[in-house]
């Protein structure tokens, strides 16, 4: 099994190319910072890199989450989770829209991103990379290291939570 080493570079190098989007993607949608998803994403792999010896490549993965995860939580333990991806996607463009339309558009993308960012953080993690990843429960479940259950449960909690902030928008 020594040829199945991350201490291999062609080995570490396909895993890191099959894991670094997830990982950012999920460091993302967790604490909403394009900037320290990726700072973090690069430093669990080099810490991967570091320990490459000690980290079967079964386990790598898990590694790999758990170092980025506890890494941004060092970093914003004072911050509130802010999605600025989202925001900075939130670009108008001419179009023959009433201005009105405009104006209740603008409206509904701030509301949506409100209720996203105050949802509790396993239902918009969970959601997110459901919703924008495309993510199926069970990829979920995997990443999080949690039962499909759990996704689901935490998915329709987010959506319940949605509906109620927008039952009433018109």
């Amino acid at each position: 099994m020594e040829d199945a080493n991350l201490c291999n570079e062609s080995l570490f190098e396909r895993f890191y190319r099959a894991h670094v989007k997830a990982l950012r993607n999920f460091l993302l949608y967790k604490f909403g910072n394009t900037e320290q998803a990726e700072d973090c994403t690069q430093e669990a792999f080099i810490k991967l890199w570091q320990n490459c010896g000690q980290v079967t490549p079964e386990k790598a993965k898990s590694f790999l989450y758990t170092v980025a995860n506890n890494l941004n939580l060092n970093q914003i333990a004072h911050q509130k989770v802010v999605l600025t991806y989202a925001q900075k996607a939130n670009v108008s463009s001419a179009t023959s829209e009433s201005p009105h339309y405009i104006m209740e558009e603008e409206e509904f993308k701030t509301r949506l991103l409100s209720a996203i960012e105050n949802l509790n953080e396993t239902q918009r993690v969970a959601f997110l990379m459901h919703r924008i990843d495309g993510k199926k429960y069970h990829e979920i479940a995997e990443e999080l290291n949690i039962s499909v259950k759990a996704v689901e449960k935490r998915i329709h909690l987010a959506l319940e939570e949605l509906r109620k902030k927008f039952s009433n928008f018109r």
